[in-house]
Formats: structure tokens, sequence, C-alpha cells
């Protein structure tokens, strides 16, 4: 096992080759984007916090058009036939044109809810076998028919259910914040099994928060427990867990080459574990959460942080740099961060106020979307409500 625990791969981040040179556009909206991107070949699909979807020209960044809900759109739109398919927190999914924003149909869920403050995503939909499977706040797992919006069935948790449906064969397999994780029928919605979490001394639950990822004959993901797990994806039962101790498992974790990629939340660590048995193969320091999804390029593995960087990780060497800063980061860096980049004196992240600190942690332009590769160019969100496009090399 080979593992990597230097802080100075942090510090090589600084004379990275990339930066704002390697630009192509932003565009800001007017509130934090915790969405991730979606793409044609001609246009970048992004919803906003401030309530819209936005259609953005891919080339320049222009807008096409923009489509306002009652609610933040906080779930990844699914392109589906000639139309756009999103979550609001206004608890409605929405199909409407992709050329014209027109909308199709609506479906009604029974409502969203918020966990606490670091419930920041919704679940995003996706099709499979001519259905749409979408989970919401109202604890509920809903299969809805692509064209005209109707309830083909529903599946209820006792939880707030956020995190992205996984459809494998024949299987849906979601988490809840009940803390448990289930597999149901793609056809009926029907129990196959359910998995609960271990739960942890200060987190018993073991909420779930986002997806999953299938590898071979195992579903992957993390809790709030601390720990990830890998399931046997037929029978539900476990293949291996591996506990991040003090730290929530948020990110849907990647893979690539047999091995697994995920972020951490407070131990603040970028990790790679082989798919198979969870042994560690690279662990990397950070100085703050990832809860974005890694995406793969070329060798490389792609990440957004809380710290307001977008990072590459070589998948051969395990050496990281920072390819690019957002603009809120470049401006507060310094208001959070010493010069070693750890946190001030001053600055408690989970202190008094905690909500306040986590305010200031958003305002670094924290990179909460995963990115998204088209043609080399890697198209992401911050929390400050801007769209970045970025040529890679």
């Amino acid at each position: 096992m080979k593992q990597i625990n230097i802080f100075l791969l942090i510090m090589i981040s600084c004379s990275s080759t990339y930066g704002h040179d390697s630009l192509i556009w932003h565009f800001s909206t007017e509130a934090g984007v915790f969405s991730s991107p979606t793409s044609d070949d001609s246009t970048i699909y992004i919803g906003s916090n401030d309530s819209c979807l936005y259609a953005l020209k891919k080339e320049d960044g222009k807008l096409k058009w923009k489509f306002k809900t009652n609610g933040e759109i906080k779930s990844k739109p699914l392109l589906y036939k000639g139309c756009v398919i999103f979550n609001s927190t206004d608890g409605l999914i929405y199909s409407i044109d992709k050329n014209t924003a027109h909308m199709q149909w609506t479906f009604k869920t029974g409502g969203e809810k918020k966990h606490d403050i670091w419930d920041y995503y919704l679940s995003s939909p996706v099709c499979c076998q001519g259905k749409i499977f979408v989970g919401s706040g109202d604890g509920n797992v809903y299969a809805i028919e692509p064209n005209s919006g109707g309830l083909i069935w529903k599946y209820e948790t006792d939880g707030i259910v956020h995190a992205t449906p996984l459809v494998n064969n024949e299987g849906v397999y979601i988490g809840s914040f009940d803390g448990f994780f289930y597999a149901l029928s793609i056809h009926t919605g029907n129990l196959i099994w359910k998995f609960k979490t271990v739960g942890d001394a200060y987190f018993p639950k073991g909420e779930i928060q986002r997806g999953a990822t299938i590898y071979k004959n195992s579903v992957i993901f993390g809790s709030r427990d601390f720990n990830i797990y890998s399931l046997n994806s037929e029978t539900g039962s476990g293949i291996w867990n591996m506990k991040e101790k003090g730290s929530w498992i948020i990110a849907t974790p990647l893979v690539f080459n047999d091995i697994i990629y995920f972020g951490t939340s407070d131990s603040h660590r970028f990790c790679g574990l082989y798919a198979q048995n969870g042994d560690e193969r690279w662990s990397v320091p950070l100085n703050m959460r990832v809860y974005g999804e890694a995406v793969s390029y070329n060798n490389s593995i792609i990440f957004g942080c809380f710290n307001g960087k977008l990072y590459s990780l070589n998948h051969t060497n395990g050496e990281i740099e920072q390819i690019f800063q957002t603009y809120g980061s470049k401006s507060n860096y310094n208001d959070i961060y010493s010069e070693n980049d750890e946190f001030k004196a001053s600055f408690k992240l989970y202190g008094k106020d905690t909500e306040a600190s986590e305010r200031k942690i958003l305002s670094l332009g924290a990179i909460l979307s995963t990115p998204i590769i088209n043609n080399g160019i890697v198209y992401f969100a911050d929390a400050n409500g801007i769209i970045y496009a970025l040529q890679l090399h």
C-alpha cells in the first residue's frame, strides 16, 4: 500500500501551470450554485439558488435562456430527448423544453425539507428503462413517466432523500437520512433489500446524504457515521467498510481504474481506496471539505473543494496540484487562512456561531458543484453563484 500524507503536496499547488489565464469564460447568477452542470453539444444547463435554471452557450457563456421556479435548484439537470428535467426546493419536479424553456410538465412531491445547514443538495433525477427516478425531502423515492410526468410508483423511507439514485440492471439503489440504504425494483418499487449503517455515538442514524457508485458486483457509498461502505449489490451484505474517524463522508465516490476516489468532510483529505477491499492507496491532505464528486480526465482526477480551489490528482503517482482558484477564494482566502494554509486563530469553523462561520467559508467561492469535462474544458460553479469554463492542459 502506498500512502501520501505530506503537506508539501498542497504547497506544490501554488506553482501550478494552470490559472486564470486558462479561464475561457465565467457567468454570474444571483445566488450560490450547488447544482452540477450537464450539457449537450452546444449548451450548459445548471441550476442556481436564485431559483433559476440557466442555459448557457458552451463557447462563450452567453445566456440562451433562464427559467424561474419558486425554489432553489440544487439538483443536477437531466437531459431527456428534447427536455431538461430537474428538481427544485418548491417541491416540484420540472420538465421544460431545452430549446425554448417552455414547460412540458411538473410533478408535485410531498414538499421539500432541509435536514441542517450542511444538507446542501437535492436528489438529481436519472433516467433508465423509460422511467425517471428521483428522491425527495418528503422521504419518498419516485419513479415518474418521463413524457407526461405521471407517477409510476413511489417508495417511502423514514427520512429525507436527497441522494441521487443509482440505477443498475434491475435495481434502484439509494440512501436516506434515516440511515438505511435501499435496493428497489426498477419496475415496481418493491423493496429488494435494505442495509442499516452502523451509526456513530454522535450520529447514531448514520445518515446517507449523497449517491452511490457501482463497482462490479458492489455498491459503494459514504455516510455521516464516518464510514464508507461496499455492499453486495444483489444481497445487500457487507463486503468492506472503512471508518474515517471524526469525519462524515458525503461525496459520491468515483471509480477509476479499480480505485475509488472521494473527499472527506472534517478530516479534510482526499482519498483513493482499492475498490475491491477498501485498502488505501492515496491520502492527500487538504485544508477544507470536499462534498462534490470527482471526475476523471486522461490520467487525472479533478475535484473541487470548499476552500474555493479546483484540484487535479495524478492517478499514477498521487501528486496533486491546484489548477484554479475561484474569485471569492482569491479575494477572501486571507480572511480565513494564514500564510501556511491553516485556519487563522481568529477563525473557528464550529465555534459559537457556526452558521456565520459557514457563510464565511461559502464566501470563498466554495466548490460544491461536481465538474463536467467536455473536449478538454471543465465546467463547474461556486457558492458565490459563478459558473466557470476552464481549459485543461
